[in-house]
């Protein structure tokens, strides 16, 4: 379940950081990708919240950073379907924390 997790993140990371480059050059981001990215991310915390239920210890930390992010996350899709430029700083910010989350996941889960 960890594992799996893990393997969600990463593949939301690499969309995300796809859309990143949209954002950050001012360009209107390609729904499907946002629509893609979103879910999986979600799918990874979904698995996370049941594994930290199911096991001791659990990452709580990086569950606190990826609910934060995707907090986010809500915010800038809302942002971006308003046809309104999602600011640049707070799509980085958004991308930050869930790295932070991510990173700190593998270190939970392979240290």
């Amino acid at each position: 379940m960890l594992i799996s997790a893990i393997v969600l993140f990463s593949l939301a990371m690499l969309l995300g950081i796809f859309l990143l480059t949209f954002v950050l050059r001012g360009k209107h981001t390609p729904k499907a990708v946002a629509f893609t990215h979103g879910p999986l991310a979600a799918a990874g915390l979904v698995l996370l919240i049941a594994y930290a239920f199911q096991h001791r210890p659990a990452p709580i930390e990086s569950l606190l950073l990826f609910a934060v992010a995707a907090l986010g996350g809500f915010v800038l899709i809302a942002i971006d379907l308003t046809r309104t430029s999602v600011p640049k700083w707070m799509a980085v910010l958004h991308g930050l924390i869930a790295l932070t989350g991510l990173v700190l996941l593998l270190r939970f889960a392979f240290l």
